[in-house]
């Protein structure tokens, strides 16, 4: 039986209301100090019209605070969203790993997980045409796990030290801070003609994946090769992989561009909002494990961070499933604080070689000591270990532990020698012991130089529908470049990986195909080091299905996908309720859409309840479209309306879903015109399952 609100005390029902309207409801207003505050409206003044007076200790700390509330935000990854999670492990390894959170059947470990945009401000766009940055900071029993990496594969450099001049390159041109959070200009492309081993990554960053349709449809890799180490010491390379449980989905250009006018903060708000109604995002966690011994098994370097591993060659293994369940209280606090780091590992994973890696370790500590004030920030919430943090490190900016120790030294006798060092059979860290007998030398390893294969396997494993985005998106983003030079050295490049897309892409930009080859051919693979074939056996692996967004989509349910209903004042209202109830029932997010908010007449003169207009939403922000049938005005109305005509050719044009009953079939084709073309992905006075099946299928490419 419900408790009467009437029988609590009026602390309680503060206590009540405070849950949901945050923790300093009914709570009085003070200083940082705990000063209880009489007036937090007017400055101390000498008179009602007088100068302020400096005194005024509650202004100077309310206004001094103010302008130092935003810290440095991150110089890449700087517009991010985040959410809380568990992820529980579903198949053990413990013959790979002694990390206890992947080594016991069911085991949950709580996470926060960032999705993060990487060229852009803070206040950038969601939908650039960019990489997504994916990490995940593991709360586990033996300390802090964080997996750093992206939703690409691949990264653009394979030596830490020229990871400055890829960023100065992606970033706004420095004389106008032009253009933002795009790579379609001239420094990039610039750097990237000169530095061939930014190509495979540049492959995967004009393909689909990186305009995704939503944060919860992608995937993330650890771009690494880390290590695996058991109870036996035996080790393992393991490569890392997030596989999203709702599968790959994209946008197409057009229809990206059009929602970051719409609704910049689209990607955000999606995946704030599925958390929000409960449709919690999934991801199965896979590794790929390789023994020590067959590190030089294949045609390229597992320690090149610019190359990914076939998954035909190394089958993922899911380890668990990563459920986020919780949006963050908030913002600043917890999404723009947290601080991950690759070198936050924990026993049973370590590093290799890997020289981007090497030094990603020192960049990480170096960006937060400057980002969160000092070295303190693992002692901000969000950065906190879940188990005690124990040891002699004392004192810095910012700092919130309050030691009581007489000694913060190690060895001592004043407070026998504690804290205590951990064995390695009580679980202390222990680094893998590996031989490393060389030169001290400034040197790239002759194994690292084939730049080209693996960008001629991306290309070659997607599909021709990909095969064209990734020609028009070459053709975009080379067509913003100014100096023809540049423009006619990627060409070059491009016709390393393709013949005929290096042909499609010079005749979008008014060139012929170079007759040379690029200066940087010396890293092709037709003219790799004497050697190399004496280092490396070379597998013939043409197309890999994993690398394909549409090869491995997903049709067998319509859960979160957003569907619009589009009407008027005479809509048939009971075809509204059938279609809503049902697409509901699927899990699907229904929102009707008409000429002004409250409520419109159906033809019986019943209310529908309108959820948004037609000049506040667009179809691009939507997956599918309905309309229903209804009255001769309601289609004379929508006819004379820009905005319903839009909605209407913009569904079609971006290939999605579309249903029509009676006379709504002949409104959309007139609608569509000339640019109809098939009406296959329309479902005309069909059943409201045909059109869930069509929804299924996303898009219609025939079109």
């Amino acid at each position: 039986m419900k408790e009467n609100d009437s029988s609590k005390s009026k602390s309680e029902k503060q206590q009540d209301l405070a849950v949901n309207k945050g923790s300093g409801y009914g709570k009085r207003l003070t200083t940082n100090q705990g000063v209880k505050i009489n007036d937090d409206n007017n400055t101390l003044k000498a008179g009602e019209r007088g100068p302020s007076l400096l005194e005024d200790f509650i202004m100077r700390e309310k206004i001094t605070h103010f302008d130092h509330e935003r810290i440095p935000e991150r110089i890449v990854h700087a517009r991010g969203s985040g959410a809380h999670g568990v992820f529980k492990v579903t198949n053990p390894i413990p013959q790979f790993t002694k990390a206890k959170f992947l080594s016991e059947m069911g085991k949950e470990t709580s996470v926060f997980v960032r999705f993060s945009t990487v060229q852009g401000s803070r206040g950038s766009t969601d939908m650039p045409r960019d990489v997504r940055g994916f990490a995940v900071k593991f709360y586990t029993e033996d300390g802090i796990y964080d997996l750093v990496g992206n939703n690409i594969a691949p990264f653009f450099i394979n030596d830490a030290i020229k990871f400055p001049d890829f960023v100065h390159a992606v970033k706004p041109e420095p004389r106008n801070e032009i253009p933002q959070a795009a790579s379609a200009h001239d420094t990039f492309w610039d750097f990237v003609s000169t530095s061939p081993e930014t190509f495979h990554a540049v492959f995967w960053l004009m393909s689909d994946r990186c305009i995704p349709r939503s944060l919860r449809m992608i995937e993330g890799f650890g771009t690494h090769t880390f290590r695996f180490l058991n109870d036996s010491d035996e080790s393992f390379f393991v490569k890392f992989h997030w596989k999203p449980v709702m599968g790959l989905q994209s946008l197409v250009w057009d229809e990206n561009q059009k929602i970051s006018g719409k609704d910049p903060d689209f990607h955000r708000r999606d995946l704030w909002d599925a958390i929000q109604v409960g449709e919690f995002p999934e991801w199965d966690l896979g590794v790929q494990i390789l023994p020590e011994e067959d590190e030089f098994k294949f045609e390229f370097d597992l320690l090149d961070p610019t190359k990914l591993i076939p998954e035909e060659l190394v089958p993922v293994q899911i380890v668990g499933r990563m459920t986020l369940n919780r949006n963050p209280d908030n913002f600043f606090a917890e999404t723009e604080q947290v601080a991950f780091h690759p070198g936050h590992i924990v026993p049973g994973i370590d590093f290799t070689n890997d020289p981007l890696l090497q030094g990603r370790l020192f960049s990480y500590t170096d960006t937060q000591l400057s980002r969160l004030g000092g070295p303190n920030f693992h002692e901000i919430p969000i950065n906190r270990p879940v188990v005690p943090v124990v040891n002699n490190q004392r004192d810095g900016m910012h700092r919130m532990t309050i030691d009581v120790d007489e000694t913060s030294y190690h060895p001592n006798t004043i407070n026998d020698n504690y804290p205590h060092q951990t064995s390695k059979a009580e679980g202390g860290f222990i680094t893998h012991r590996e031989r490393i007998d060389a030169y001290k030398v400034r040197a790239r390893s002759k194994s690292f130089l084939d730049h080209y294969s693996q960008a001629i396997l991306f290309y070659h494993s997607q599909t021709e529908i990909e095969k064209r985005h990734i020609a028009d998106a070459f053709s975009f983003e080379l067509g913003k470049v100014k100096r023809i030079e540049i423009r006619r050295n990627v060409i070059k490049m491009i016709n390393q990986v393709n013949k005929d897309l290096a042909v499609y892409v010079a005749g979008k930009l008014g060139l012929d195909i170079p007759k040379d080859i690029p200066e940087n051919m010396q890293h092709s693979p037709n003219a790799m080091p004497e050697d190399y074939n004496t280092i490396f056996v070379k597998p013939k692996l043409q197309e890999s299905k994993a690398l394909s967004i549409l090869k491995n989509r997903k049709t067998d349910n319509i859960r979160t996908r957003k569907i619009a209903v589009l009407c008027d004042d005479g809509v048939d209202g009971d075809q509204v309720d059938a279609y809503k109830d049902q697409l509901n029932g699927e899990k699907a997010m229904v929102r009707v859409v008409a000429s002004h908010l409250g409520t419109i007449k159906d033809e019986n003169g019943k209310e529908v309840m309108v959820d948004d207009t037609d000049i506040t939403t667009s179809s691009v922000l939507f997956d599918a479209l309905f309309v229903p049938d209804g009255t001769e005005e309601m289609f004379e109305t929508m006819s004379s309306d820009t905005s319903f005509k839009e909605f209407v050719r913009d569904t079609y044009l971006h290939y999605k879903p579309i249903a029509a009953n009676g006379k709504a079939v002949g409104f959309i084709k007139k609608v569509i015109g000339e640019d109809l073309t098939t009406t296959e992905g329309i479902v005309e006075d069909g059943t409201v399952e045909e059109f869930v099946d069509a929804v299924k299928e996303a898009r219609f490419w025939n079109r």
